[in-house]
């Protein structure tokens, strides 16, 4: 079974010779992957995507219709950058618009991974819910989510392909299930399937020269997998697949799923010619409990920032004086204003106090970084915060002007609403399509049904 994965993130792009050559090795499948929590909990929360529309619609408009033509089943995972309906809805409607443009006709599966408050305090009460990291969960944290979003497995992409979707468009799922569930569904070992999506979910990154942005092949058998660049600049090397398995793991020899644990420690990498390699050995230990990743944000506040520089190594070595000295100085004069209703942090990078001190001239960035209860809170602390570091003295100093060197006019950038994690946590699940809903539809000569 032969499957494409287009790039590793839909709209990061790739090369046109790369997709050419990946048809000409007649496909059964295409998949990308369209979203990540890699930029932080923002997207979810907001509602909005971190790739540009029009590069989506570019990497979709060159594909989708050849694997229409010649039935391969397309494959979108975590749609419009965090998979919540709201990002769902943003990538359907550009899909709508390859469609009619090009007057497509295909079957299509939409499935969504929202989850809602009360089953989250269900299974919160139940005790089948886990932390990952060192987020406390509680009940006022799940009310006050905006939106939560489960991480689906392959079950329900392999339901769609059953029902006989052309065009698969799912909400948050996890990576490796775009390319793992076709495979699984025709009968190939899930463990090798699931490593070979594992390192397929980044497009050319297992390659020489490495690219997110460029088309790989992913052929697996029953005893094995090859990974192949499509693009005639790039090649497959053991040290780069090999290295790619480890990404994202906590552990080299384990790659952690819902369906379970794939086992790397027989696992054999091999060079079969100049831009291929060849994987074998990996094997799938089945979760003994199903779990699901449950994504939930809320709104933090409103930030604003000022970025700066400063090249005078005195003014360096004072840094943190300078810092603390104006952290106290915003308490003091804007005491009108709740110590709990804002954060204020200053961060620098680059050069540091130590670094001059040790004779090393350089430069050290600052970033004043205020998160208010309000907008209007945000930009007062930001104004007296940046006005303060701007004309600090300190001892030693000769200039009676600034400290800082603003990089933008104005200097106070207002970032507008601030969300963060509220749920980031494993939850117990009896099937692991309680969590995933899919809608059926299609087009027919570029008209919706």
């Amino acid at each position: 079974m032969k499957i494409i994965a287009l790039n590793g993130l839909l709209g990061y792009g790739y090369s046109e010779i790369g997709l050419k050559n990946a048809f000409a090795q007649n496909p059964d499948v295409i998949g990308v992957d369209a979203g990540s929590t890699d930029p932080g909990p923002y997207y979810l929360g907001s509602g909005k995507s971190f790739t540009d529309m029009g590069a989506v619609k570019r990497d979709l408009s060159l594909a989708l219709p050849t694997a229409i033509e010649r039935k391969i089943s397309f494959i979108i995972g975590t749609a419009g950058g965090a998979g919540s309906a709201a990002h769902v809805a943003i990538l359907l409607g550009i899909l709508g618009e390859v469609a009619r443009e090009y007057a497509l006709s295909f079957k299509m599966a939409t499935v969504y991974a929202d989850v809602q408050k009360d089953y989250v305090q269900d299974k919160f009460e139940d005790g089948k819910i886990s932390a990952m990291g060192n987020l406390v969960l509680t009940k006022e944290s799940i009310e006050q989510s905006n939106r939560i979003v489960a991480q689906l497995s392959i079950e329900p992409v392999i339901k769609a392909l059953d029902k006989g979707a052309d065009v698969i468009v799912c909400g948050r799922l996890c990576d490796t299930a775009i390319y793992a569930a076709p495979a699984i569904r025709a009968g190939y070992d899930p463990g090798l399937a699931f490593h070979m999506a594992k390192i397929m979910e980044c497009g050319s990154m297992c390659s020489e020269p490495l690219s997110a942005s460029d088309v790989m092949l992913g052929e697996i058998t029953q005893d094995s997998f090859t990974l192949t660049p499509m693009n005639p600049i790039r090649k497959c090397t053991v040290l780069r697949v090999a290295a790619h398995t480890m990404y994202e793991q906590t552990n080299p020899y384990y790659i952690y799923e819902p369906d379970g644990v794939i086992d790397l420690k027989n696992s054999v990498y091999e060079q079969i010619n100049e831009k291929s390699v060849r994987v074998s050995g990996s094997v799938l230990q089945p979760a003994s409990t199903k779990t699901l990743k449950l994504e939930g944000t809320r709104e933090a506040g409103f930030r604003t920032i000022s970025i700066a520089g400063i090249n005078d190594p005195n003014t360096i070595a004072h840094v943190d004086e300078i810092f603390d000295g104006v952290k106290t100085f915003v308490a003091e004069n804007l005491s009108h204003i709740e110590r709990g209703d804002y954060t204020l942090r200053m961060r620098k990078y680059g050069a540091t106090p130590s670094d001059i001190a040790n004779g090393c001239e350089g430069n050290l960035g600052v970033v004043l970084d205020i998160v208010g209860a309000t907008e209007e809170i945000s930009t007062a602390v930001c104004a007296v915060a940046r006005a303060r570091t701007l004309h600090y003295d300190f001892e030693g100093r000769k200039s009676t002007a600034g400290n800082l060197a603003f990089a933008y006019s104005p200097s106070d950038i207002k970032m507008g609403p601030v969300y963060e994690f509220s749920i980031y946590h494993l939850c117990e699940v009896e099937d692991t399509m309680e969590c995933a809903r899919i809608v059926y539809g299609g087009y027919k000569n570029g008209k919706a049904y």
